[in-house]
This record gives C-alpha cells, sequence and structure tokens, in this order.
C-alpha cells in the first residue's frame, strides 16, 4: 500500500482522463455508426480490453468510410 503513495498522481492523471475519454467517444461512435469493417460486438470489446490502443485501433481500421 504505501508504493500507491509513492506514485506521482499528478503526472498519470491526465494520462487516464484522457484514455477514458477516448474509449467513451469510442463506445459512442460505435452504437451510433452501424456500418463498421467487422462485427460490431468485436470493436467493443476491443475498445474496453486493449486500453489506449484500443480506441485508436477502432478509429484507424474500425471505422468503414462512407
Amino acid at each position: 500500500m504505501e508504493e500507491l503513495a509513492n506514485i506521482p498522481w499528478n503526472l498519470i492523471m491526465p494520462i487516464l482522463v484522457l484514455q477514458l475519454i477516448l474509449a467513451v467517444v469510442a463506445l459512442i461512435d460505435v452504437i451510433r455508426n452501424k456500418r463498421t469493417n467487422g462485427p460490431i460486438i468485436m470493436w467493443v470489446l476491443i475498445i474496453l480490453l486493449v486500453g489506449t490502443i484500443g480506441p485508436i485501433l477502432y478509429f484507424v481500421f474500425g471505422r468503414r468510410q462512407t
């Protein structure tokens, strides 16, 4: 428990907030956009389970260009 007190939270917290915002925006886009490259459930799982790279992968490869 003492290790948690030594973590520089003022440096880590903005990164965590940005990761959360990116994941939420990607999930909203998946839900609203019915046309994706691949199954929607696959992209939801990738966004939620892969961390920071998951939403980026969705925006690069998952969105179908109209």
